[in-house]
């Protein structure tokens, strides 16, 4: 068995590349820069806007974007500090300085898009025909969207400059609560994030245990959780309702330059087809694992015939650069930059925030990812998946600069899920032996549906949640029981549910920092099914279109960047077609035990 590297010897990340401190003098510069930047644009254009000529336009909107990097750099560098260690109360008190220090700043720039919705469609339309200002058409398209919801000037101030007393400061406390939390499994006091790894743990007793500790630690914390998403949910509805969205995930859909139908569509598929997906699978899985019924604990088990191999941190960059470049050595030469230089922070370590992500900070600098490497084949899958958003990154910064490069939610989980479909058919294809195959087989299932069961109830969950707050504040036990229902629907008759299980929403990040934003991983993961299928089927040229779309960044919608590839997400079709893909590795799975091999073969 391989060893892991020790916590030192995983990649750390250096972010001298925004600043090298705290008390950075260039930071210091920016901000007062910033600062000053900020109080001449809205000197030079603040009621002005209409009487501009294109090229005046065009040069307001340069030097917007160019205010609006430097305040972005400043706050990337105070989010991945924050990010690495939320514990540190110097940090957090820096991390909440910039947000204000930012926040007033660009109270002088919050006129700009205001002023910009405000402008007469039949006068905007020729200036967009010019050349100086046609780039900048789709970034202003995608702007109007909001132009419905938008309020007065005095009350997008207000709101603007209260966020960081309102929902900002409700996250930070759950990030520091979060981060602070310690789990008592046996004799060791654990993180919330090694605590839940234990659940994937070969030994059942194990994963219970850790279970059990982790129902605990929550429900000696589950009121805060309780106020927090209490206080989240009722000043979203606060919002929305002044901004007049339709229903909760409005907001989030029209960020996603996505029409609330085609969501509806996309949940309404996954859940009639639960049955044949999480609940087939689940039922086989029982079998394998000799029980009449799961556990909670039990859904990230490992298989029977799963070796518990440790995977060095080399040899998963190796596969996953390999499996990149294979497919793209473009792809492939942006990924390897981020092993050759210290953009990767893999390490596991007190107050690091758990899961992972990539943050794109901004094009005049370099992405950045965290994650926390276990040494599983599912962290390798996790780091291809961030890499997967890093090269997007990259390549949509270049390309299309700070204000532009942004991809709405539904698109940005694309490039992750493709690299992680990449690398796992790589892997795969590499295995001679059956057993193997199969056992990598049923592994990738319990990841798709992860992505997409899994997040699909997530989203039920909180649209439930937030019609539910509506008439008021909900107890713990009634958020329990919503948990409850909607985990019982999507993992089905295979599992039986503790009632201490019923606290675990609580640690999902997403739900506090991003409300709605979970559905964009299945999205993604249909979407990147039947972009492979394409692949599979040898459409033409697809590396080039492919990278085409990473490279559009935001420029382009769903429907303009998958009309190459023949391809249409408003179509019911299109959604069925992804998760056929999932419920065809299924069936091979199901045939196999229907040829004898009732048990999952040990190899």
């Amino acid at each position: 068995m391989a060893a892991l590297a020790p916590a030192e010897l995983l990649p750390r990340w250096d972010l001298t590349d925004l600043y090298d401190g705290m008390e950075s003098p260039a930071l210091l510069r920016d901000l007062d820069q910033a600062r000053a930047e900020s109080a001449a644009f809205r000197q030079a254009y603040a009621g002005k806007l209409a009487d501009q000529t294109a090229a005046g336009l065009a040069e307001a909107l340069i030097g917007y974007e160019r205010i609006e990097e430097r305040l972005g750099r400043i706050m990337s560098y105070a989010q991945l500090l924050f990010s690495g260690d939320s514990s540190d109360p110097v940090i957090a008190r820096f991390y909440q300085s910039m947000s204000e220090k930012v926040t007033e700043i660009t109270t002088d720039l919050l006129f700009f898009t205001l002023e910009l919705n405000r402008l007469d469609e039949t006068d905007l339309a020729p200036k967009l025909l010019d050349p100086a200002l046609a780039g900048w058409r789709s970034w202003l398209d995608d702007l109007r969207v909001f132009k419905p919801h938008q309020l007065s000037d005095e009350i997008e101030t207000l709101l603007h400059e209260k966020e960081v007393t309102g929902a900002s400061a409700w996250s930070r406390l759950f990030d520091e609560t979060m981060s602070g939390l310690k789990v008592t499994v046996g004799e060791d006091q654990l993180t919330v994030s090694d605590a839940l790894n234990l659940m994937s743990d070969r030994d059942r007793a194990k994963r219970e245990a850790a279970a059990t500790a982790i129902s605990a630690t929550f429900a000696q914390n589950i009121r805060l959780f309780s106020l927090i998403t209490n206080t989240l949910a009722k000043d979203k509805e606060t919002s929305d309702r002044w901004r007049h969205y339709p229903s909760p995930g409005s907001y989030r859909n029209r960020s996603n330059m996505v029409e609330d139908e085609v969501v509806e569509a996309l949940v309404s598929a996954v859940v009639a087809n639960f049955p044949r997906l999480s609940h087939r699978y689940y039922t086989l899985k029982a079998g394998w694992l000799g029980l009449p019924k799961l556990q909670h604990w039990d859904r990230n088990a490992p298989l029977p015939a799963d070796v518990d191999q440790t995977i060095p941190w080399d040899e998963a960059r190796a596969r996953v650069l390999s499996a990149y470049s294979g497919f793209s050595p473009v792809l492939a030469d942006v990924g390897s930059r981020f092993f050759d230089k210290p953009w990767i922070d893999a390490g596991l370590r007190p107050g690091k925030s758990g899961g992972a992500f990539a943050h794109p900070t901004v094009p005049s600098a370099h992405p950045y990812i965290l994650m926390n490497y276990h040494g599983r084949t599912r962290d390798v899958m996790t780091l291809a998946h961030e890499l997967g958003h890093g090269v997007h990154q990259v390549l949509a910064g270049e390309a299309q600069g700070y204000l532009r490069s942004g991809t709405p939610l539904t698109l940005a989980e694309t490039a992750s899920v493709f690299g992680e479909m990449l690398t796992f058919r790589a892997i795969l294809d590499a295995e001679t032996d059956p057993a193997r195959r199969r056992l990598m087989l049923a592994n990738k299932v319990e990841d798709m549906l992860n992505t997409v069961v899994r997040q699909i109830a997530f989203y039920r969950f909180e649209a439930k949640l937030h019609a539910e707050r509506r008439s008021g504040e909900l107890l713990p036990e009634r958020i329990g029981e919503i948990w409850m229902d909607i985990q019982t629907e999507s993992l089905g008759p295979a599992f039986t549910f503790t009632p201490d299980y019923a606290c675990y929403w609580a640690y999902i990040p997403h739900f506090v920092h991003s409300p709605f934003y979970v559905y964009a991983y299945a999205f993604g993961d249909c979407l990147v099914n039947a972009l492979y299928a394409e692949f599979q089927d040898g459409h033409p040229r697809f590396q080039e279109k492919y990278l085409d779309m990473l490279r559009a960044g935001g420029t382009k919608r769903h429907r303009e960047l998958l009309a190459p590839f023949g391809l249409d997400a408003a179509d019911p079709a299109f959604w069925t077609r992804g998760l056929d893909i999932i419920a065809g590795f299924i069936d091979q799975l199901e045939a196999d035990d229907s040829d004898g091999h009732r048990t999952m073969p040990h190899g």
